[in-house]
């Protein structure tokens, strides 16, 4: 997609020194929802570019770790980064933490993941549900009891009706659509905190 914006995000992120305007999406939900916190283990589905990463290794500090795991190839400009490690694989081929490198759950897990997009409505909004259910369906090796999680879905009916299936896994649970997400998009974030191992 040749689809980019350069508004008033895309160059808050240059000046920022973020790799992508999404960063502020997240901000915005960790500033309202609480999240992320100092010395966390996060790991990140789907980071790439990877402003989220940026954006949670600065917030947990030396002693947090962040670990971002994405099908594409390694983004490099994250690699100095001394508390963030990255993979390059399928987050759904991943049966333990340990393949991670990591001997424990995590306190948080962050999905940004979106599928390729066809321009068909109904068609990526499929695509964006099976990935959601998916995520859902791994939580249990990856979060920790008490954990949070912030997931992107694409709006439909039954996005909505899936979400709301789920809301019993945590003892908080809610929906937002960040202001810096363009008015023409259809995705907003599940965000759950206390989560119910």
């Amino acid at each position: 997609m040749g689809f980019k914006v350069q508004d008033h995000y895309f160059k808050k992120a240059k000046k920022d020194d973020f790799l992508a305007r999404s960063v502020y999406k997240l901000e915005e939900i960790d500033k309202k929802y609480k999240i992320i916190k100092k010395n966390d283990f996060v790991v990140d589905f789907g980071y790439h570019p990877g402003s989220w990463v940026q954006y949670t290794s600065r917030k947990v500090g030396v002693d947090g770790k962040v670990i971002g795991i994405d099908i594409r190839p390694l983004n490099k400009k994250l690699l100095p980064l001394k508390n963030v490690s990255l993979f390059e694989k399928d987050i759904f081929d991943v049966d333990t933490t340990a393949q991670l490198g990591a001997d424990d759950k995590f306190n948080v897990v962050l999905s940004d993941m979106a599928p390729n997009t066809t321009g068909m409505r109904s068609v990526d909004q499929d695509r964006s549900l099976n990935l959601v259910e998916k995520v859902f369906e791994v939580m249990p090796v990856f979060l920790r009891e008490n954990g949070n999680m912030v997931i992107k879905v694409f709006d439909s009916h039954q996005a909505q009706k899936f979400l709301k299936e789920q809301k019993s896994m945590f003892k908080e649970y809610d929906f937002l659509k960040p202001k810096s997400t363009r008015s023409v998009s259809k995705e907003f974030f599940v965000i759950g905190r206390g989560y119910k191992a």
